[in-house]
């Protein structure tokens, strides 16, 4: 079980800082997801930015929040808001952030409980606490500034996922940027992050150390797969993540082949609904609208097996822990004309990174071997090496804060990068308190 005393375990410190800002990581600061940020002023002014757990096997948990007043969550992805339930019940946090987030979280929420439920992992809120969580929402527009004390706060476009927002903070002392996971390039689904001005950047460090392949280049080779694997009378199964990449894979697949026959399960269809309602933080709604009245939703059982005459299947789990694609890939896995395409990371402990090192993906608890061709493509919305170095140039920040990032591989030559154009850079620990004066 994971266990908080509330108020009594926590690791942040009593008393605000002598003069200037704090920062303190509860998680996610020497590592990917887990996100949890106290930010603290001399006046004892404070915030939290996200709170998130990371859905890894097993799952890892952030530091026990302090009593909190306000927490800004930059978007619904579960290892920034999965451990927000507990926040609102144990501390009457309310949450800050996009009417779409907002809308969007109930769904992540229940579907965290859920898989905790299968895979018997713990959590440290109840099912009942989501209903506190949804009645602890404030949303705010994009570029509209509101007040916490005398900080100005005003949320902006991030790139990554529909509703994803950055955090301007504007102090007595500091201004502050915090980018939560941002792309700065277009997507099918999204403008891309644009730079703030700013004094301190908190900016996410992913894909320090690498590159993205050319989005275009990418593009095409999937393309160029699924044509092969229709052609030869198989179905392409692509597993996808539902809040993001099962819509954009779905423009995607109706932009270039619009010929093709393509089924859509899993909650990705949910969100997709919920993001329709919110035209206004959608690059090109009515390619959305379009590219979703043309594919097929499965919907029922009989839906089901239709789907597997299809030309392509798009569905949750993204990374092959259960879900839809599952089920699917039973069923297809006997004939070689078909073949798996992977949208996604593929995390330690998944089926995906079972399948990719394996061969093999866990069925119903049993590891079964899968003999169909599998590709793996990059379509991530998170920013590359040189979109993070060339945004906290643009923001021209003295001081650049990496966290959300691997402490070995990745952060290093980021860090390397941001010292070399002039920006002070630091590195933050979990648990460690670090004073902005």
């Amino acid at each position: 079980m994971v266990l908080y005393s509330p108020g009594r375990t926590t690791s942040y410190p009593e008393t605000p800082p002598d003069k200037g800002m704090r920062y303190h990581y509860l998680g996610g600061g020497d590592e990917v997801g887990n996100v949890g940020c106290m930010f603290e002023d001399y006046k004892g002014t404070k915030m939290l930015l996200d709170y998130g757990l990371a859905p890894t096997d097993p799952p890892r948990y952030p530091h026990e929040a302090p009593p909190v007043k306000d927490a800004v969550i930059t978007h619904s992805h579960i290892d920034h808001l999965g451990m927000a339930p507990w926040l609102c019940s144990n501390h009457r946090t309310k949450l800050h952030g996009t009417r779409l987030t907002a809308e969007i979280s109930r769904m992540m929420w229940n579907d965290c409980y859920k898989v905790s439920r299968i895979e018997g992992y713990p959590l440290a809120w109840d099912k009942r606490d989501i209903d506190g969580a949804m009645a602890s929402w404030q949303p705010h527009d994009l570029n509209t500034p509101w007040k916490n004390n005398d900080w100005t706060l005003k949320l902006l476009g991030a790139g990554h996922i529909p509703g994803a927002a950055m955090l301007h903070v504007e102090t007595e002392t500091h201004k502050l940027l915090f980018s939560g996971d941002f792309d700065t390039r277009d997507s099918s689904l999204v403008n891309g992050a644009k730079p703030e001005k700013t004094d301190v950047l908190f900016v996410e460090g992913t894909y320090g150390g690498r590159e993205h392949p050319n989005k275009e280049e990418e593009v095409q080779r999937f393309i160029e797969r699924i044509v092969k694997v229709t052609e030869r009378g198989g179905t392409a199964l692509i597993p996808a993540f539902a809040n993001g990449r099962t819509q954009d894979v779905v423009m995607t697949l109706h932009k270039h082949l619009p010929e093709l026959d393509v089924h859509v399960d899993g909650m990705g269809k949910r969100v997709a609904k919920i993001q329709m309602e919110h035209p206004e933080l959608l690059r090109d709604p009515a390619a959305l609208n379009s590219a979703w009245s043309w594919c097929k939703k499965v919907s029922s059982k009989s839906d089901r097996k239709k789907a597997l005459n299809a030309d392509c299947i798009v569905s949750t789990s993204g990374m092959m822990d259960g879900g839809p694609s599952i089920w699917y890939l039973n069923r297809l896995r006997e004939d070689p004309r078909n073949a798996i395409l992977l949208t996604g990371y593929q995390a330690k402990g998944s089926g995906g990174r079972m399948l990719l090192d394996k061969g093999k993906v866990p069925i119903w608890d049993k590891e079964t071997t899968i003999n169909l061709e599998v590709d793996q493509f990059t379509f991530s919305t998170h920013s590359g090496h040189s979109e993070i170095v060339n945004f906290a140039s643009q923001c021209e920040a003295e001081t650049v804060v990496v966290y959300h990032t691997d402490p070995t591989n990745a952060r290093p030559p980021l860090v390397e990068a941001l010292e070399a154009n002039g920006h002070e850079v630091h590195t933050p620990v979990n648990g460690i308190s670090t004073n902005l004066n």
